[in-house]
């Protein structure tokens, strides 16, 4: 096997890596510019670089100068193109690392969510100064690394039997499972290396340039419905860029992260696959989309999240697959080291078998959203909601896992309850008052106020039979709960008290069936804001949020958790969730200057109302133009449509 030009590398840390995709699969990219995991064609296919996970084993794609020094990076403007400068000792490289993506033909002039793709990861290395000695090494992995099959050579490249292909104009030469070279450039002249999942011809510089071209039209043109014109544009755009690289554009389905196994406790098991879509996020995402302006994405959400809803009413799943899949089993590959020595790696996530009353809450909580954002049921649909709301009416005195999926015994948890007294609520709101919701509605407001505070000092409790917090009750002021200003004050400050590390929060305290700790949860902090923010301590919260902002990665992208102390980023990367938060506490800070903390009460819904306006029609263009002074596309453009006889969907 080759002696590779960073064999001495291991784990870079989690923060450094970049993310780009094509709303289909994706790739990491480390600091250093080696792409060390990549997934084609599905965020949740079999990886064909996972060296993230096994330094030693995994396959990756590292690209060098000899002798080279200070290497800088960026997005190219507001697009998922990642540009990175090599500065060598006679010349620079840069990088251009792209995953084509773009419009069907056909496309209506508003329509981003159908996309073409044709799976392929793009490095394109130019000689911009002087001359460079270019130094490149690949390894193509096959389940997880499991095997090792030599590479073949084949036209342009290397391929193996029935798996990846490597295509290069590139002088490289292989060694069993791998290929490595060395070769000089002059300023100007180029080279690519193309990573694709099967036998591809090979492409040219020019067809490259043209994908390249329409690559870029398409991220340009769809950030450019971006309505937010606040002062943390960068992040929030960086954010719900990387929310539109985590959506399954086949199904709408939003990929919690698109990788599995990233420690939340270095050389600890708490290490869970999250390539899956996680229906708690429902209502968020659609607010986070629809607040920005990208009703389609909110809509196509809307359509996965009812398919997979729909396959087994009064069962709902807390995660799907993100092709709607119900079973996801959970195995661990013993084979690999995993991240800095954390085992085991593990495919699959077993909490889709847990039940939680949670979800029903969220599903209905999103319905009422959408429903007053303009959007419509059919009877089949309304009918089915009614399902739902009749089933947590006769179960949400029953115990469950509780929102953080504990894997332990199922217990009382207050914010379980909470939100089944969303459902009800929703429900009500959707499909008008009926006796049986009513009554459950106000039985379960009446027990949690009875059971689900502290006798001692008045805040709500994790559960009915433990002492402590969860800062998952931050999120109570935000859903419209009527808890009495008192107690949400206490609770907060119980949460700090209990749970605070500084500008962190962990989770909470309790033993939670895993061994381990694990990092503060990132999101967390976010929610800390919001309700900082609607309790009337606006300053505080927006000094918490820039604090918080300052943590990101160099790309201004965020892991699930963090390390209080050393502020290392921990968890699968980038995580779904915690970009929501950035959205949606800029989204409510934003809120609260044009409109006074008033417009932050109610309902997910009510914010929206006040903060959204029209997402489609004649209303929404003067809705853009307010607030960003622009008037939308009015014709489809061409210049982002990708032909499918260059493409092909999964």
């Amino acid at each position: 096997m080759p002696q590779f030009p960073d064999s001495g590398r291991r784990y870079r840390p989690i923060e450094d890596y970049a993310l780009v995709g094509d709303c289909h699969g994706n790739a990491l990219v480390a600091r250093d510019g080696s792409v060390d995991w990549c997934a084609l064609g599905r965020h949740d296919a079999d990886p064909v670089f996972c060296r993230m996970l096994d330094a030693g084993n995994g396959g990756f794609l590292s690209s060098e100068i000899e002798g080279g020094g200070r290497m800088t990076r960026t997005y190219e403007g507001d697009t998922n193109i990642l540009i990175s400068s090599l500065e060598g000792p006679d010349g620079t490289a840069t990088l251009t690392d792209f995953m084509p993506v773009g419009r069907v033909p056909g496309a209506r002039v508003h329509d981003y969510v159908r996309l073409n793709a044709p799976g392929w990861f793009v490095r394109i290395v130019e000689c911009t100064r002087g001359r460079v000695r270019l130094r490149v090494a690949c390894r193509l992995s096959v389940e997880f690394a499991r095997r090792h099959p030599d590479l073949r050579p084949s036209d342009g490249g290397f391929e193996l039997p029935g798996g990846a292909r490597l295509s290069t104009d590139l002088p490289l030469a292989a060694d069993r499972d791998s290929a490595s070279g060395t070769t000089e450039l002059a300023a100007g002249e180029r080279r690519f290396l193309v990573v694709s999942r099967d036998a591809s011809p090979r492409p040219t510089h020019d067809a490259l340039a043209a994908l390249l071209a329409i690559t870029r039209a398409f991220w340009t043109e769809w950030s450019a419905y971006c309505r937010y014109a606040g002062p943390w544009r960068k992040q929030v755009m960086r954010s719900v860029l990387a929310l539109k690289l985590l959506t399954y554009a086949p199904t709408g389905a939003i990929a919690a992260a698109p990788t599995t196994s990233l420690p939340e406790d270095i050389g600890g098991e708490r290490n869970w696959d999250y390539r899956y879509c996680w229906l708690r996020d429902g209502s968020l995402s659609l607010l986070a989309f629809a607040a920005l302006g990208y009703s389609g994405e909110a809509a196509q959400f809307g359509r996965y999240l009812l398919k997979c809803c729909q396959q087994s009413p009064g069962e709902i799943q807390i995660l799907y697959g993100i092709g709607a899949e119900c079973s996801l089993e959970e195995k661990a590959l013993e084979h690999l080291e995993g991240y800095r020595g954390s085992r085991p790696v593990r495919v699959g996530n077993a909490a889709f078998r847990q039940r939680q009353l949670d979800v029903f809450g969220e599903v209905l909580d999103w319905a009422w959203t959408h429903a007053s954002l303009g959007g419509r049921f059919g009877p089949e649909q309304k009918k089915y909601f009614s399902q739902l709301a009749d089933f947590v009416a006769a179960h949400w005195q029953e115990p469950g896992q509780g929102l953080w999926e504990m894997r332990g015994e199922p217990r009382q948890h207050v914010f379980g309850k909470v939100m089944a007294w969303v459902a009800m609520d929703r429900a009500c709101r959707l499909l008008g008052e009926r006796p049986e919701w009513v009554t459950a509605r106000e039985a379960i407001l009446r027990e949690v106020s009875a059971r689900g505070v502290s006798p001692a000092d008045g805040h709500f409790r994790q559960a009915y039979d433990l002492p402590g917090t969860d800062a998952a009750l931050l999120l109570l002021p935000m859903l419209g709960f009527p808890a009495g200003e008192e107690a949400i004050l206490r609770t907060v400050a119980a949460i700090r008290g209990e749970l605070g590390a500084g500008d962190f929060l962990l989770r909470y305290r309790t033993d939670d069936g895993v061994r381990g700790g694990e990092g503060a949860f990132l999101v967390c902090s976010f929610w800390l804001a919001d309700a900082l923010l609607v309790t009337g301590r606006a300053e505080e919260a927006r000094g918490l949020f820039d604090r918080l902002l300052a943590r990101a990665g160099d790309l201004h992208l965020f892991a699930e958790e963090i390390d209080p102390k050393t502020h290392a980023h921990l968890g699968n990367f980038p995580q779904a969730l915690t970009h929501l938060g950035v959205i949606l506490t800029a989204f409510h800070l934003d809120l609260f200057e044009r409109h006074g903390q008033a417009a932050l009460a109610g309902t997910h819904a009510d914010r929206a109302r006040r903060g959204v306006e029209a997402t489609s029609g004649p209303r929404a263009i003067w809705a853009a133009f307010k607030r960003t002074g622009r008037v939308g596309r009015l014709v489809s453009s061409k210049a982002s449509v990708l032909a499918a006889a260059a493409s092909h969907s999964s």
